[in-house]
């Protein structure tokens, strides 16, 4: 799923597109429809062209709610930027193409709105090359400008296709099996309690799950989960999500805190950044500043350490080192925004270097800018590891290919994986770079779906001995080598027990019920009583039900021969045993022979020999049938 965010100056019809696009009014305020401006965050949903769900995060324009505008840019894959056609280039239009520019929005559709109120073609043509001049070296300089009006829905449905093919330009959020959900907004709803909403990212929440909500380290439980109004089991990476916790009140929470799973991540006071000061700032950058940090939905007071100069100059980049009054919660590769708290003014910002430094660092070290400037590029062991986040279960020849690492180096990260227990061995018997390999977090994570999934089908069929391998391996959507290794690793564990058809959980057995195993014992009597001449499986099922049936099947008590024939499987193994002893391998018998040596009808015979045949027990020679082998134990009892 994706998100997309407004940007743009104050009163050039942000909100009212949103509204004429999606048919909801992002303005949920009553002070912000009396006002008719934004004031805090607005959402909405709109399915495009290509039939994509995306949500919509509409935001303030006003000088004075900037800092309302960046709790929710952070999380958007999209930028739907909004210039006025009678107004043009504005403030407020320079200060969110800054914004919009340093977080990096991959990309992003300009709205040149209320063309209803310019007659003349000349003016819009103008105000379009002032645009282009406006974002040139910017993430928006090829953006495409769409021409529109709200009130009349002049150009709608080209503004949509030109955000569907934005999006369908921009890959979905990696599952990195670590999410984290920023709160942008908190509030109670009668019966429900405590709700929060954000965009989540890196990872999948579920209902039921136990969760965290950070820097506060307070726990919870997801109650329920909702995406654009409808209740949702999961909800994944890139998703406006709305979260119901229980045990926790809505007065512990605060916009800026992150939800996500136990141990995960952890807050921090000290981090290290990569800046970039924006060129038409009023003053350079000092050592010792005081300024107000804005990353995902927190905004917090920080100090400012600058490393290996003394001032940062306009437009210039460096590394600095920041400390919080607040912990917060960030990560490798966050971006983040500074600004100066009075006057108001966006400085500039960056990505996240380090957020977990040991301690201070000596500002004019030239080893710690050089290590800083290999953490920003990355690791060969992280370089890695992000590849395999993409790529799942794997050949780590296939694996160091996919990181663009030569052999030797992605061997030496490999090991470095393994040995901290990020990566492991899926082919165990293969511990080389033609063998499988997987994330310890997505290994951990199947094998316990793959249990969950067979203790699910042992509550809901107590009489089946087993769920069926094919459907096991469907509902896990893991391909057939991949599923037979985690077979294989649970049965070696003693956790499951499998056959060729069946996989079943060890501490799983059929019961039978009092009343149960009566008319099993009765239906057993028949078949010992006419061993070759049975019930059919009609009447068996009619005699003890088609659950009771199924269950004889999986125990092995009975041997199904054709779609109306059964024998049980002590008879099946009787004739078995007759048939190698009076013909051997070399001898050919035919159906009437088999009919004699059991004393049935030609029916149970064929139908006993077409399963011989299905088994690979027998050949077929004209009219007759030779053995292929001689029995084995297994086929004896399977």
């Amino acid at each position: 799923m994706h998100v997309i965010g407004t940007a743009g100056h104050v009163d050039h019809g942000k909100s009212t597109l949103i509204a004429a696009l999606t048919g909801i009014h992002p303005d949920r305020l009553l002070e912000e429809q009396q006002r008719e401006m934004t004031i805090d965050l607005g959402f909405a949903w709109l399915t495009l062209p290509n039939s994509e769900e995306v949500g919509i995060v509409d935001v303030p324009g006003h000088r004075d709610f900037i800092e309302n505008m960046l709790a929710g840019i952070g999380g958007i894959d999209a930028v739907l930027f909004v210039i006025a056609c009678d107004e043009g280039v504005m403030p407020q239009t320079r200060e969110h193409l800054a914004i919009v520019d340093l977080l990096q929005i991959p990309g992003g559709v300009i709205a040149l709105t209320k063309i209803d109120l310019v007659d003349d073609l000349e003016w819009m043509g103008m105000i379009e090359a002032d645009i282009r001049e406006v974002t040139r070296g910017t993430v928006l300089e090829s953006a495409p400008i769409v021409r529109v009006s709200s009130r009349r829905g002049d150009g709608l449905d080209e503004l949509k296709n030109q955000l569907a093919e934005i999006i369908r330009l921009t890959p979905p959020r990696a599952d990195l099996k670590r999410p984290r959900l920023p709160v942008d907004r908190v509030f109670t709803m009668a019966g429900f309690g405590t709700v929060v909403t954000g965009t989540l990212s890196d990872g999948k929440l579920h209902v039921g799950d136990e969760v965290i909500v950070l820097p506060k380290r307070l726990k919870a439980r997801i109650r329920g989960l909702q995406t654009h109004k409808r209740k949702e089991y999961e909800a994944v990476p890139g998703s406006r999500t709305a979260i119901n916790l229980s045990g926790i009140d809505v007065s512990q929470i605060n916009r800026g805190d992150l939800v996500s799973l136990p141990g995960l991540y952890h807050e921090t006071s000290r981090f290290d950044v990569n800046f970039r000061l924006l060129k038409d700032v009023s003053a350079p950058l000092k050592h010792n500043l005081k300024v107000k940090l804005f990353t995902g939905a927190t905004a917090v007071v920080a100090r400012v350490r600058l490393l290996g100069e003394n001032e940062l100059k306009p437009g210039a980049q460096g590394w600095l080192q920041l400390e919080t009054e607040e912990p917060v919660v960030i990560t490798r590769g966050d971006h983040f925004l500074l600004r100066r708290p009075s006057p108001g003014e966006t400085l500039g910002g960056g990505i996240v270097a380090n957020p977990h430094p040991e301690k201070r660092h000596k500002r004019f070290s030239g080893e710690v800018l050089e290590n800083l400037e290999k953490m920003i590029k990355g690791s060969p062991a992280e370089i890695l590891l992000q590849a395999a986040m993409e790529l799942g279960a794997a050949p780590l020849k296939e694996l160091i290919s996919r990181s663009g690492l030569t052999s030797e180096e992605g061997k030496q990260a490999a090991d470095e994986l393994f040995a901290r227990d990020e990566l492991v061995w899926l082919d165990v018997d293969s511990k080389s770079q033609a063998g499988w390999t997987i994330l310890r977090s997505d290994y951990n994570e199947t094998l316990q779906h793959l249990m969950d999934e067979i203790n699910t089908f042992h509550q809901a069929n107590p009489l089946r001995q087993g769920m069926p391998r094919e459907e096991l391996r469907s509902r896990l959507k893991l391909t057939g080598k991949v599923f037979q290794f985690f077979l294989q690793s649970l049965t070696s564990d003693g956790k499951i027990a499998q056959n060729g058809s069946l996989v079943w959980s060890v501490e799983h057995q059929i019961r039978f019920s009092n009343a149960q195993k009566q008319v099993v014992d009765k239906l057993l009597d028949q078949f010992k009583s006419a061993p070759y001449s049975p019930p059919t499986i009609k009447e068996c099922q009619d005699a003890v039900g088609k659950d009771v049936y199924f269950a004889m099947v999986d125990l092995d008590w009975l041997v199904p021969m054709s779609d109306e024939v059964v024998f049980r499987r002590e008879d099946f193994t009787k004739l078995l045993c007759k048939i190698e002893a009076t013909f051997g391998l070399q001898k050919p018998f035919t159906i009437a022979e088999v009919r004699d040596l059991a004393s049935t009808s030609r029916r149970f015979a064929l139908a006993f020999l077409e399963h011989l045949d299905e088994i690979g027990l027998t050949v077929r020679q004209g009219d007759a049938r030779k053995l292929k082998k001689l029995p084995s134990q297994s086929d004896l009892s399977r």
